[in-house]
């Protein structure tokens, strides 16, 4: 579904991501492990061309993307949660939803408020409030809620256990597993190994914006110099 090629991107003249390589297959739920400053969002907003990569192949669905205006990659199929979050505080849970929607594409799953709900019932109990009302952990769930009202193929997922309650990134990840169950593709960039063992089926890890190791969790135990020397606090 995504391949990434040889990507090379940067901030000015700080080269952040080096000739990196990896692909995403569909219905896939896949890690991107790295400490901070890894380039994991670089990497991130590099597939949503937010940031240019200077070289390298971006494809989606076979399609190449790198050069494409960030809203056309999205209206592609490609849906985007930053870790900032970035709801609208002065709209209520349904309004951001609906600031959200896009019309259904072929052979995907069309979102709708009521599944939504199905699988964030907090938002449904709140879903009158002002998102400036919401917790930090309620704020997160609404982003992925708003992304998922524009029937993404594949949800790009940055630090979503980031700064949240032990028990907010519980129910966070049996959102992931769900969105899993119903056919979505997630690319998830995360720091925590924990978090990302339960729900990802293969760990990707970077390290200076470069790829250290990609395989899956059992392959990375077997590998406990290469788990420790770049995961370990």
């Amino acid at each position: 579904m995504l391949e990434c090629e040889t990507i090379n991107s940067f901030y000015g003249k700080a080269h952040i991501l080096n000739d990196l390589s990896f692909s995403v297959g569909a219905g896939a739920v896949v890690s991107l492990l790295g400490r901070n400053g890894a380039g994991k969002t670089t990497t991130m907003k590099s597939i949503m061309q937010i940031v240019k990569p200077k070289t390298g192949r971006v494809r989606f669905l076979g399609q190449e993307i790198v050069g494409q205006p960030t809203h056309r990659v999205a209206k592609m199929g490609l849906g985007y949660v930053p870790e900032e979050r970035r709801i609208f505080t002065d709209l209520t849970i349904l309004e951001n939803l609906e600031v959200g929607r896009q019309p259904a594409r072929d052979g995907g799953v069309e979102w709708t408020n009521e599944m939504v709900f199905k699988i964030f019932p907090n938002l449904e109990e709140r879903q009158n409030n002002l998102g400036k009302a919401l917790s930090g952990g309620e704020q997160q769930m609404l982003t992925i809620a708003r992304t998922l009202m524009g029937n993404p193929k594949l949800l790009l997922l940055d630090e979503p256990s980031e700064g949240i309650a032990p028990v907010i990134v519980e129910q966070m990840a049996t959102t992931i597993l769900k969105l899993k169950a119903e056919g979505v593709t997630v690319l998830i960039s995360e720091q925590n190994l924990h978090f990302a063992r339960i729900v990802a089926d293969r760990a990707i890890i970077i390290e200076g914006g470069s790829m250290k190791f990609d395989g899956t969790f059992s392959e990375l135990d077997e590998q406990p110099d290469i788990r420790d020397g770049y995961l370990s606090v």
